[in-house]
């Protein structure tokens, strides 16, 4: 079964903005017209860390590799992955900034990110929502 068939799977419009660019336009070194942006489906996987983007869209967006890092796959099998540099993630109103794991051919959005935008995975209806506790911001957790 696809990810496109797939009972209970999450999908829903992401924007994603190369984050360097985003600061270099708010310092004024860098004209709006050059400001990379993304907008496409993310697959919401509660399974995944955080962020995943495949290679076409980090290149899409001017991201530059700042580190490796190993990942686990759900079949136990490692490798040695790139960790973009800062992205910002737009996701039903709400947005983060973040690194992303540059790898696969969809945008995958993770447990870390859907913590930080404050939003439910809602399997049965197939839709993210917002926290019921924080249903009009998010709120970060300080412990």
């Amino acid at each position: 079964m696809d990810n496109t068939t797939e009972m209970g799977a999450i999908r829903v419009p992401v924007k994603l903005t190369n984050a360097v660019d985003k600061g270099l336009i708010n310092r004024g070194s860098l004209a709006p017209c050059y400001l990379r942006q993304v907008e496409t489906q993310g697959l919401v996987d509660t399974g995944a860390l955080t962020l995943v983007i495949p290679l076409a869209i980090a290149q899409q967006l001017g991201l530059q590799i700042e580190r490796q890092q190993i990942a686990r796959y759900a079949n136990g099998y490692e490798e040695a992955i790139g960790v973009s540099e800062a992205v910002i993630i737009e996701c039903e109103g709400r947005s983060t900034v973040d690194e992303a794991l540059i790898v696969g051919d969809e945008v995958l959005i993770g447990q870390v990110i859907l913590e930080k935008l404050d939003l439910w995975a809602d399997c049965k209806n197939q839709r993210l929502i917002p926290n019921p506790e924080h249903p009009d911001y998010p709120v970060a957790m300080i412990k």
